[in-house]
């Protein structure tokens, strides 16, 4: 249950049915969700890693299909436009980068949404992974494919 150090302060260790995650949140919700390597031990004593980590189990579970853990996205007005958007994508469906880019105004950015689903700090909670290529192709996955 050890806390780490990240850029963006102390993360905490959250251990979950699909293995293991750091998170580091604000005052004001979930900064930052990361993919470890490390093998899930125990979720950190804190309440918002306990209810993330709770979440998470039953998204997993298939138990859940929304979020309500408060997030503090960081990035630029577009991306959090970006990010936003992606949040409205319901559970099992998926989306262009072209439909999102119509979506928030700006149907001449598709590459920029790209770049701002594979910038995406919170996965899982703010769904990139319901972005697919025009062609329908698995694309841009900022925790990889």
């Amino acid at each position: 249950m050890q806390e780490a150090e990240h850029p963006e302060g102390t993360t905490l260790p959250i251990a979950t049915v699909a293995g293991a995650f750091r998170a580091a949140f604000s005052t004001q919700g979930l900064r930052r969700l990361l993919f470890t390597d490390e093998p899930p031990k125990a979720t950190a004593p804190d309440q918002r890693a306990q209810d993330l980590a709770g979440q998470l189990d039953e998204y997993f579970s298939g138990g859940r299909t929304a979020f309500t853990v408060p997030l503090d996205p960081r990035g630029t007005p577009f991306q959090l436009r970006v990010w936003e958007e992606l949040r409205r994508i319901p559970y099992g469906e998926t989306r262009s980068y072209l439909e999102v880019a119509r979506a928030i105004g700006a149907p001449d950015r598709a590459r920029a949404v790209g770049a701002a689903n594979g910038a995406n700090p919170i996965p899982i909670l703010v769904p990139c992974h319901r972005v697919i290529g025009s062609d329908g192709s698995l694309v841009g996955f900022g925790a990889g494919l």
